[in-house]
């Protein structure tokens, strides 16, 4: 039996930073925990010349990948400089030399996972990506594990902890989104150039890792309908406060018989649902199981030790399976590569929601009723409707909710309904959840 699990940690930024603070401090009950310690054999850094952190000695560092992925003393190989290459070339690497996987790279695998999973299996070795979606929360080891005697049926996310902190501030101090995108950025929430976060890219990546392992079919974020929240108005936030409804930036799957939705965008959620409620930089995963019924999993998202901790207890679970001869029990991607079925991905046209939409009009007669009759042209229908502040002649706010409609029907009337002479903008459309 070994006397030691032998870690190469590629990359020592926030992420690695936190590895380490974490296996430095919680050495010995990790210890306790699977019998014997793990060791850092080699970091792997871009910039040897930096500051180390506390704890690390100087003749850990490397920069010659082939220290950590030909070490035969490294069992484990570590991932988490981020970016596609060379990341990408590492990980196969280490893989190719026997070596087991544990990488936070949501990138990566959302771009390139197909690759990867095929490799580990191929060679037998385990791959863990915890840490790749929404940090500390173990939500890929619930779906793996413990929801496995599942047929998971929907999955909605609020993965992305800096769009989400932008729409609670939104929401709750009636702010404009670049003012609170402002303050993002200056608490260290947002970076410099915010766009991953705010144009729901990083969501995307996130969502594309959970449907691979909760419906068994390889999804591309390529594949998934994006859309972010920079052109979300605190005039809509009002608007569906009164329906009783908040706005948030949902990543959204649904098993459809033979095929899958799979799309991120702002989404009117009712106030009292679960996912409406989390707010701030916090995460949220609401799943449902055929068997299961409705789980959440919450906590957060980012960090140094939230996404440390992620990746230090997928080291634990692959020492844990190499003390035991255990290894490769549990397919990467939670099917077995034979067993994965592609599955059609449902066009965006092709969903089927309810709807909010702002009407900027002309206030004179009959303009209401000539809406609601192309709305009803394209089978849409209406459930409710608000028109504050009338002003005959000038420009007014008319909202509805729509019961639920075809996407594609929804533009059509829309495109029709924005050349009315009587439209002097054009409307604003918001996706509904109820989140059954």
């Amino acid at each position: 039996m070994k006397d030691k699990i032998g870690i190469g940690l590629i990359g020592l930024g926030t992420v690695g930073s936190g590895v380490i603070d974490i296996l430095r401090r919680n050495g010995e009950l990790i210890k306790r925990r699977i019998g014997v310690p793990i060791e850092i054999k080699k970091i792997l850094r871009r910039d040897p010349g930096k500051p180390l952190p506390e704890g690390v000695s100087g003749n850990l560092i490397t920069t010659d990948i082939k220290d950590i992925t030909e070490n035969p003393a490294v069992d484990i190989v570590v991932e988490v400089m981020g970016g596609v290459e060379p990341a990408r070339s590492h990980i196969l690497s280490a893989i190719n030399n026997g070596k087991h996987v544990v990488t936070a790279n949501k990138a990566l695998l959302a771009l390139n996972g197909e690759e990867i999973y095929h490799a580990a299996s191929s060679r037998n070795v385990d791959l863990y990506f915890e840490a790749s979606v929404c940090g500390g929360i173990p939500v890929i080891k619930a779906i793996r594990e413990g929801l496995a005697a599942n047929r998971i049926e929907t999955i909605y996310g609020i993965v992305n902890g800096t769009s989400n902190y932008i729409m609670t501030k939104m929401t709750n101090e009636e702010r404009e989104f670049g003012d609170v995108l402002r303050e993002a950025q200056a608490l260290g929430y947002a970076e410099a150039d915010p766009a991953f976060d705010i144009d729901g890219i990083d969501a995307a990546h996130k969502l594309a890792i959970l449907v691979n392992i909760a419906f068994g079919t390889p999804v591309n974020f390529k594949d998934i309908y994006t859309e972010g929240i920079s052109g979300i108005l605190p005039v809509d936030i009002s608007y569906a406060k009164v329906f009783n409804y908040r706005i948030k930036l949902l990543a959204i799957a649904k098993m459809k018989d033979d095929s899958i939705e799979v799309r991120v965008h702002p989404t009117l959620v009712p106030w009292n649902h679960l996912i409406a409620t989390v707010d701030d930089a916090f995460n949220a995963v609401y799943i449902t199981g055929d068997s299961a019924g409705p789980t959440l999993f919450y906590g957060r998202g980012a960090g140094d030790l939230p996404t440390g901790s992620a990746v230090v207890a997928d080291i634990i679970d692959i020492s844990r399976n190499i003390l035991k001869g255990g290894c490769g029990k549990i397919p990467p991607a939670s099917f077995k590569e034979e067993n994965r079925i592609p599955l059609r991905i449902l066009s965006i046209d092709d969903i089927i929601s309810m709807y909010y939409f702002r009407f900027t009009v002309v206030d004179k007669p009959g303009v209401l009723s000539t809406i609601s009759g192309i709305l009803g042209e394209h089978n849409i229908s209406i459930e409710s409707v608000i028109q504050k502040g009338r002003k005959e002649g000038c420009n007014v706010p008319l909202v509805m909710m729509t019961h639920e409609a075809c996407e594609h029907d929804v533009k059509n009337a829309l495109e029709k309904i924005d050349r009315l002479p009587s439209v002097s903008e054009k409307t604003v459309m918001i996706r509904v959840e109820e989140g059954n």
